[in-house]
């Protein structure tokens, strides 16, 4: 049964490019949530950056993607459909443990033995990854130039547009309602440049 769960979440990972291989989030693609996976931790990092920020204290979710999007100085924040997809893939593999004591229903992370054992047999690329974020990729993070404020704008309005059309389907009304919120979007960030 494990092994069938094991796979399945694998190609749903697979599929929403999570930055563990496959999907969108290839190397050097920067399309997915907030960055995708791509040139900041390349081919199964993420994993290896949570997990050790993890070993270091454990965290809710949202923290680890503060505290990568802060080591990055902005320039980079996960998003939660890569996040949590890969703690879920932690958490399988018996490498964290989830606590959901502290009343809100937030999980908090904590390393086991075997994700301390997971950590010192790759301790090389573990370093790498949590260097990378030291050195800000090489001190050009996937969206740099772009000021964090407007990543971050960008990102809420795709998670927002996603939730809304993941949801019922629009009414012609609703829309119309939605197309004219767009275009308005559009129209006003073209005059901002022409200004």
């Amino acid at each position: 049964m494990r092994d069938r769960r094991h796979f399945l979440h694998s190609s749903r990972r697979a599929e929403h490019g999570d930055g563990l291989g496959g999907g969108r989030a290839e190397a050097g693609d920067h399309r997915g949530g907030r960055g995708g996976g791509g040139r900041v931790f390349g081919h199964g990092g993420l994993r290896f950056v949570l997990l050790q920020l993890i070993a270091d204290k454990p965290s809710h979710g949202y923290e680890l993607i503060k505290a990568i999007e802060e080591r990055l100085g902005g320039r980079y924040s996960p998003s939660p459909g890569i996040v949590y997809p890969t703690l879920t893939l932690l958490e399988e593999l018996g490498y964290v443990s989830v606590d959901a004591a502290d009343g809100g229903g937030r999980k908090r992370y904590s390393v086991t033995a075997g994700g301390l054992d997971y950590l010192t047999t790759h301790r090389a690329t573990t370093d790498e990854m949590m260097a990378r974020m030291a050195g800000g990729v090489d001190g050009a993070g996937p969206r740099a130039g772009r000021p964090p404020q407007v990543v971050r704008a960008i990102e809420n309005l795709k998670l927002a547009m996603r939730l809304r059309l993941a949801g019922a389907p629009l009414t012609e009304q609703q829309a119309h309602e939605f197309a004219a919120v767009l275009d308005h979007a559009a129209q006003q960030l073209d005059r901002i440049g022409n200004a």
